[in-house]
């Protein structure tokens, strides 16, 4: 069996028994950094052949695994923190073990997008997860235009060197939304900061961020902008208002700019 198991995302006591128990019975377990992780698993005495599987190596290693799996040998997979395959290595061994019907399962645990957006307060109901903007400008838009009129909170990491530059381009292409920076998850200094996407911010960046943003705001269809302009504006002038005010109220409604007037007339 292979087993992708959460770790902590900064407070090593934030792991399940199940994790502890499983770790110490596979006979290998695969790292995306074995110097980071061998400070999680030393600290609970575990002692396991490690091996290497980063996004650099991620197609040669998962043929690596396979091969192990087939031995009839029992494999963790485990991040330097949280859930394995989210923004972390893991998704392309996930698909091979499915196109290769070869069964696998989860340990579940800590994950920092969700528990940044609960420590934000922010809309929870209805979310969108992006992580890692691409560094491809490309990619990078089509990432941004996928979400631009989700009207449900967005999830983003942004790596520390990438902090100021990530927040500008978002802002360049959501608007000037409400949004809330976390960082030092579970930790002893964990901090969050709440700002409007456009206001310049300085600090010392340090360590990975959750970046949570509001959802584009929902726009109520109005059934008056079915009309003619011409409709539209005599079903205010019957409502008793002046040629001038239903002018102004059908701008509004049609959501044109200033001057109301000049573009309706």
């Amino acid at each position: 069996m292979l087993y992708f198991i959460a770790t902590p995302i900064g407070n090593l006591k934030d792991i399940s028994l199940r994790a502890i128990e499983t770790l110490k019975s596979v006979d290998v377990i695969a790292c995306e950094d074995t110097r980071v992780s061998i400070k999680l698993l030393n600290h609970y005495e575990i002692k396991k052949p490690l091996i290497s599987y980063h996004k650099f190596n991620e197609e040669i290693s998962a043929k690596g695994i396979i091969k192990l799996l087939k031995e009839g040998k029992n494999v963790a997979v485990i991040s330097d923190s949280g859930m394995p395959c989210i923004s972390d290595p893991g998704e392309t061994l996930a698909k091979v073990l499915c196109e290769e019907n070869i069964d696998y399962t989860i340990i579940p645990g800590a994950n920092a997008g969700l528990s940044a957006l609960i420590l934000s307060g922010f809309n929870s109901k209805s979310f969108a997860f992006v992580g890692f903007l691409n560094d491809n400008k490309k990619e990078k838009i089509k990432q941004i235009e996928n979400i631009k009129d989700f009207c449900g909170s967005i999830i983003f990491y942004i790596s520390p060197h990438n902090i100021f530059k990530d927040i500008d381009f978002i802002a360049e292409n959501l608007g000037n939304r409400y949004a809330c920076l976390v960082n030092e998850i579970t930790k002893k200094f964990e901090k969050k900061f709440y700002f409007n996407l456009k206001t310049p911010i300085e600090f010392e960046p340090k360590g990975e961020y959750v970046l949570i943003v509001e959802g584009a705001k929902q726009i109520i269809k109005n059934e008056l902008n079915d009309l003619t302009i011409e409709e539209h504006i005599e079903y205010y002038i019957n409502q008793g208002f002046t040629k001038s005010q239903a002018i102004k109220k059908v701008g509004k409604d049609r959501n044109i700019k200033n001057p109301y007037k000049n573009i309706v007339y």
